[in-house]
Formats: structure tokens, C-alpha cells, sequence
């Protein structure tokens, strides 16, 4: 599944890991300020913040923008080096650029947000005090967001195209590579179905899941430092009273707690659908073998596959019942939850529209990010299944022995009768 498209797969997702974080540490520690060498500098505290698309290719964006390339570049010229692989440039220059386009994705969100205070202000300007503002001021503003959804959904659909094009990049690798040693493959039940079908839906979901992973970090950071500057407004919560960085602590423990029930509450799902692709296959194999073969396909064992095809759909249907409905209602809450905490801050009038709007969208950003597992449970849920089917694959290739549902079909296999 990796080795395919990545080379060396252990090494080099650990090698991600360590130089993406000693690249984020060296620039928080410094390597945000060397782009005043170049002139290029951060912005400064006294300078208010830009509010609009011209944000994108201020100095301080330029400068993030070569410094990601320079890391990128090193990165890949190391790994051309020590370990040249035919997909080199789709897996490591592809998934930098994907990456890239996440960061800038995150902070559309962040420009979005910040729009939001000055915007919800005037608004709360203009119906308290009548003709305090003017068309143009309202109209300005509705342009400047346009800018910046136009350049968000630009890169939005060029990006998805890309991404479409680096999916099948990886389906093909694995193709190719599992063709290579398909005289050692066959044998194991539903192989055709594995190569053709699991390969491009296991690169489709990893690629979804591993960029709202990542996506999911970058705006915790991106986030978590705005609803700490909010907490110094929001010093107090329902019931518990005054609590330190309020909002920070609040959404950590509200999205801990849902990922943590939401995961016990789904537990047995990931089981229950690899089993499901099995019982599929098994059916869906043997009515093939009877478009051949007049002793194949006979009634007796295809009510018997499709009784199994049966009882484990209803086993799956049964258990989404309580997931779904654990799942909706936390979700249904978590819609209003926001606002409960805020309820003493806005009874107090410590807070403006425009900054309410602020909190509500940052708080509800961090509080996605934490709540990874549970927006993409079902999917993982699928991925599991599809990465134990392919599993089996590599098990052979490497020499181990097969999963034991594998190795009862061959056997099954083994026992039916010779055609000839």
C-alpha cells in the first residue's frame, strides 16, 4: 500500500514527522525574523492587521512561502539522494503542495474570522444608531470578503483537480506493484476486487482523512491563540464560574469527551464492516464461478452466501441505530453549546457583536479540530476494512502468514470439488 508510492515507507513517515516539526519549532524560534534580512519582516505589534485578500501576499505571507519551499526542497533533495523511487516527485513534491494548500485554506478561515469583528460591529453601529453609517461602508466590506471567497475558491477547485490527479498517482502505483507479483497474489479470495477497487478507494479515503488530519492541526494553531486572547473577555462559565483561559479549557474538554464516547458508542463498527466486504465477496465470487461453471452458483450454497450477506447487514444496521443516535445528539448539542457558555458574558455585555461573532467562529474551529475522530469515524471505519483487505496482500508478499479469515476460504476452496 506504501511501498508503492513512498520509498522507504517507515523511514520516511518518520522523517516527516521529525523534520516538519524542527522546521515549525525553527520558525516560531526564530526563523519568522530572518525574513527582515531579506526585507521581508513580521508584522508589527503596533501595526493593525490587514482585513482583506491583500493579506495573502503581504511580507510576512511571502516570506512563510519561501521558507516553506526552501524546507521542501531540501526535504526532497535528501530523500532523491539517499533513496531514489519512481514516484518520488507525486508522493513527496505532490503531498508538499497539497499541504500548502491546507495551511492556505486555514488561513482563509482565519481571514474570514477576522473580517467577521469589523463587519458584526458596523452592523451593531448601524441598528443602534440610525445613519451612523453609509451604503458604502456596508458595500465595502461585502467586497472585501468577496475578494477573498473568490481567491479561496479559485485555489479551491485547482487544488481539487490536482489532488484527483496525485489519487490516481497512488492508485496506480499500487496497481502496478501488486500486477508485479500477481502469480503469488490470485489465489487469495476477491484479488481482482482488491486491485481494482480497494487500491483506488484506499488512496481516495487516506488522502481525505490525512488532510483534514493535518488540516485539523494547522488550525489549532492557527485558532487556539485567538480564543486565548478571547478567554481575557470570556473570564466566566456557567455553573463553575471563573476559570483561566475559559475558552481554551472549554473546548478541549467538550471535543475530548465527545471523541471519547462517540468512540466507545461505535466500537464494534470497524469489525462489522471488514466482515461485510467478506460475506460480499464470498457471494459476489461464487455467482461468477457459475457464469462458468454449471456446478458452481447452485441454489442451496448461493441462499446459504447470501444468508451471510443477510446477517450481517442487520447486525450493521442495528448497531448504526445507537451510533447515529449518540452521534446526532451530541452533534445537536454541540450546535448550542457555544452559546451556553457565553450566556454570563453576553448577560454582562462585556462583548460586542462583532466580537461575539469572532469567539463563536474560533471556538467552533478549535473545537472541530479536536473533534477529528468524530467527524470522520465512518470513514475510518471504511478505511479499516479496506486496509485489512490489502493487508492480506502484503502478508504474502512479505512472508507471513495470512489473516484467518483468508486462510479458511483457501481451504474452502480447497475442498470444492474439481469442475473437470
Amino acid at each position: 500500500m506504501f511501498v508503492s508510492f513512498f520509498p522507504q515507507p517507515k523511514l520516511f513517515f518518520s522523517s516527516v514527522a521529525i523534520w516538519s516539526l524542527a522546521a515549525v519549532l525553527f520558525w516560531f524560534f526564530g526563523g519568522e525574523q530572518i525574513g527582515a534580512f531579506v526585507g521581508l519582516p513580521p508584522d508589527a505589534s503596533d501595526v493593525a492587521k490587514i482585513v482583506g485578500v491583500s493579506v495573502f501576499w503581504s511580507k510576512p505571507f511571502l516570506w512563510f512561502y519561501i521558507y516553506f519551499g526552501a524546507v521542501v526542497l531540501i526535504f526532497y533533495g535528501f530523500w532523491a539522494w539517499y533513496r531514489p523511487h519512481p514516484w518520488q516527485n507525486w508522493s513527496i513534491l505532490g503531498s508538499s503542495l497539497i499541504l500548502f494548500v491546507i495551511y492556505y485554506q486555514v488561513q482563509v478561515s482565519v481571514a474570514f474570522n477576522d473580517w467577521y469583528g469589523p463587519f458584526y460591529d458596523l452592523i451593531q453601529k448601524a441598528l443602534g444608531t440610525p445613519f451612523s453609517t453609509t451604503p458604502w461602508d456596508f458595500y465595502s466590506q461585502l467586497l472585501t470578503i468577496t475578494w477573498i471567497a473568490l481567491l479561496a475558491v479559485t485555489v479551491g477547485v485547482l487544488n481539487r483537480f490536482f489532488v484527483s490527479h496525485w489519487i490516481f498517482r497512488w492508485r496506480t502505483a499500487m496497481n502496478n506493484y501488486y500486477m508485479a507479483n500477481w502469480d503469488r497474489l490470485r489465489h487469495i479470495e476477491g484479488a481482482s476486487q482488491r486491485v481494482q477497487d480497494d487500491t483506488m478507494r484506499f488512496s481516495n479515503m487516506m488522502e481525505g482523512l490525512g488532510v483534514s488530519l493535518v488540516s485539523s492541526i494547522m488550525t489549532l494553531i492557527a485558532f487556539l491563540p485567538l480564543l486565548m486572547h478571547f478567554s481575557a473577555v470570556v473570564t466566566e462559565l456557567p455553573i463553575v464560574g471563573e476559570v483561566p483561559h475559559s475558552l481554551v479549557v472549554v473546548a478541549i474538554l467538550w471535543s475530548i469527551f465527545g471523541t471519547t464516547f462517540l468512540w466507545l458508542v461505535g466500537i464494534k463498527l470497524p469489525g462489522l464492516e471488514f466482515r461485510n466486504q467478506r460475506v460480499e465477496a464470498a457471494y459476489r465470487k461464487e455467482l461468477v464461478y457459475g457464469e462458468d461453471d454449471e456446478n458452481r452458483a447452485q441454489p442451496q450454497t448461493v441462499r446459504e452466501l447470501f444468508d451471510n450477506v443477510r446477517k450481517n447487514y442487520f447486525r450493521l444496521y442495528f448497531h448504526y441505530v445507537y451510533f447515529n443516535v449518540a452521534r446526532i445528539f451530541y452533534l445537536q448539542i454541540d450546535n448550542i453549546f457555544p452559546y451556553i457558555v457565553l450566556v454570563p458574558t453576553m448577560v454582562a455585555g462585556k462583548i460586542k457583536l462583532g466580537a461575539l461573532n469572532q469567539i463563536l467562529n474560533s471556538f467552533d474551529q478549535v473545537r472541530s479540530s479536536f473533534q477529528y475522530l468524530v467527524n470522520s469515524w465512518s470513514d475510518i471505519v471504511v478505511l479499516t476494512s479496506i486496509y485489512k483487505r490489502l493487508r492480506a496482500f502484503e502478508a504474502t508478499l512479505d512472508g507471513e502468514p495470512l489473516p484467518g479469515i483468508d486462510r479458511r476460504f483457501i481451504e474452502r476452496q480447497a475442498r470444492q470439488p474439481d469442475p473437470a
